[in-house]
């Protein structure tokens, strides 16, 4: 079974002045729509995790699942989302992408699953090569096994908000994928970073 798909759109967008990143014009579509055309053939199904009004998402047909964690827990608290989502559907795992990265690789869900292989419960996290840290990890994008769910709901209930402390906890692994250019993982986080994804689009129709 392929792992799902959770496109993680929780964030609270404050460089961009607040709203959701992924309904941003990028190329005459949203950048949540380029988002969901690369994730979605790589998995066996998808879902979108943001809170507020499920309704400013009815155009994309996906299912919104909201975090159960109250506050703003960060991406953590969307994986729990996801991971539950998953559980209901008959699911073993999940891979995660964000809402406002237009341009991640479409081959994410492979690689990560290949990092797993021999993993009791396949946890993988996507990273790129740095030149100053050696390389460094992504954490919005992952592959997560349902099977350690209440173990990460009682780690966000213990006030864990970062998602490397928990993945090394649980021996997780990386996937290294090339640093482009363009970026694989640029998000878009300022009205800067807006214009630039623009350009990066032009550049590659």
């Amino acid at each position: 079974m392929r792992p799902l798909g959770v496109i993680l759109a929780g964030g609270l967008a404050r460089r961009m002045g607040g709203g959701d990143k992924g309904l941003l014009d990028l190329g005459n579509q949203p950048i949540l729509a380029h988002v969901i055309d690369r994730l979605a053939p790589q998995v066996g199904g998808l879902a979108l995790n943001a809170n507020g009004d499920p309704a400013r998402f009815a155009g994309h047909g996906l299912p919104v699942v909201a975090d159960s964690i109250e506050g703003f827990a960060g991406p953590l608290a969307g994986v729990l989302a996801g991971l539950d989502w998953a559980a209901g559907q008959g699911a073993d795992s999940i891979v995660t992408a964000a809402a406002d990265t237009p341009f991640f690789p479409r081959d994410l869900v492979a690689r990560l699953v290949a990092a797993s292989s021999g993993q009791a419960h396949p946890l993988v996290l996507a990273a790129t090569p740095d030149d100053r840290r050696g390389r460094v990890r992504h954490p919005t994008f992952g592959l997560w096994p349902v099977a350690l769910r209440d173990d990460l709901r009682a780690a966000l209930g213990d006030g864990l908000r970062k998602v490397v402390l928990w993945t090394d906890a649980h021996d997780g692994r990386e996937a290294l994928f090339d640093a482009g250019p363009p970026d694989p993982f640029f998000n878009v986080n300022t009205p800067e970073d807006l214009a630039t994804a623009r350009a990066v689009l032009e550049a590659m129709s």
